[in-house]
């Protein structure tokens, strides 16, 4: 099974202050860690793959520890697409390539993207990217993004997957806090979208 998230910003302790973009109501840095991790393997055994779209782990002056992140990732059931954003590095990727495990289906863990990765899913494309992409009002076409964390792109087909996306509340099911996303759920957060910007246009 495909799930799917975005800015899960490891070990990013400034969330944690007061702020407008990304607030985390977390005691400290290691319970917000574990919270997603927790979130994460609840949902994903080793045969699934998760689309991971940028921002794996932040530091201050947006130096992430490669060792860090190598330790966190380890922790995370799956196979793991990593789409690089704008806190990722190459050189995060470069150390990875070199630690990247063989699974019990004789796959490696970790695959990388710079750009994106376009996949179907019941009849529908997703174009996954870090960045919001406006692709336009195409029909089953859909932009799974993060970057904007908890803000939401007022265009239905942009569905903002991160840990921190507004359109989440659109989810029947109430997930726990950093839960990688099912392609069923993405549906219905467009679903759902879809219906409110609509509502929205005719004002």
């Amino acid at each position: 099974m495909n799930y799917f998230i975005a800015d899960t910003h490891f070990y990013h302790y400034q969330l944690l202050e007061p702020n407008n973009f990304a607030p985390r109501h977390f005691g400290d840095v290691d319970q917000m860690n574990q919270a997603m991790i927790d979130a994460w393997n609840a949902r994903v055994d080793d045969n699934d793959t998760v689309y991971h779209l940028g921002d794996i782990s932040m530091r201050p002056q947006n130096t992430p520890t490669n060792e860090d992140t190598y330790a966190m990732l380890k922790q995370l059931n799956g196979h793991i697409v990593l789409i690089k954003g704008n806190h990722d590095y190459r050189e995060l990727f470069k150390y990875l390539a070199k630690r990247n495990p063989t699974m019990p289906d004789g796959k490696l863990k970790y695959t990388f993207e710079d750009v994106g990765a376009l996949l179907k899913f019941d009849h529908h494309q997703f174009y996954c990217t870090h960045y919001p992409m406006l692709l336009g009002k195409v029909d089953k076409i859909i932009n799974l993004h993060g970057h904007i964390h908890h803000y939401s792109v007022p265009i239905a087909e942009n569905i903002n997957v991160g840990v921190d996306a507004p359109e989440r509340d659109y989810l029947s099911e109430d997930l726990p806090w950093g839960s990688p996303l099912r392609g069923e759920e993405v549906l219905e957060m467009y679903d759902k979208k879809k219906v409110d910007i609509a509502k929205l246009n005719r004002k």
